[in-house]
């Protein structure tokens, strides 16, 4: 069954750091009872939240030499937040259960296949 990739992207305008837990926890809910709904249906591959986009550390081998750089690698307000890996028939299931991750976590989420095994 192809897997996708549903993913929870922040555009840097949202104050989590503001945010109180009690603001917070109705969205934590959400996601907590959404995750038991996808393992529930059998979706479940792996999923998981992301720490605060100033804990990246960005590695460049390119050119031979590891170069190690603290922060993330785009230099965009834009970052991700988190992601699940599903098993679907289709696209049109996968945008069904993204539509619910995105109620859930209260903000936009991406639907991208992932590249089938080599024959």
């Amino acid at each position: 069954m192809p897997q996708y990739m549903i993913s929870v992207h922040h555009d840097g305008t949202e104050d989590f750091e503001s945010m109180t837990e009690e603001e917070m926890q109705p969205i934590f809910d959400a996601v907590d009872a959404y995750n038991e709904e996808v393992r529930a249906a059998g979706k479940w591959v792996f999923g998981g939240g992301l720490e605060d986009i100033t804990s990246a550390t960005t590695v460049d081998n390119t050119k031979g030499e590891r170069l190690v750089t603290d922060g993330p690698f785009s230099e965009s307000k834009e970052y991700l937040g988190g992601f699940w890996v599903m098993e679907h028939a289709d696209l049109d299931e996968a945008l069904e259960w993204a539509q619910r991750a995105s109620e859930a976590c209260q903000g936009k989420v991406e639907v991208r296949p992932f590249q089938a095994e080599p024959a």
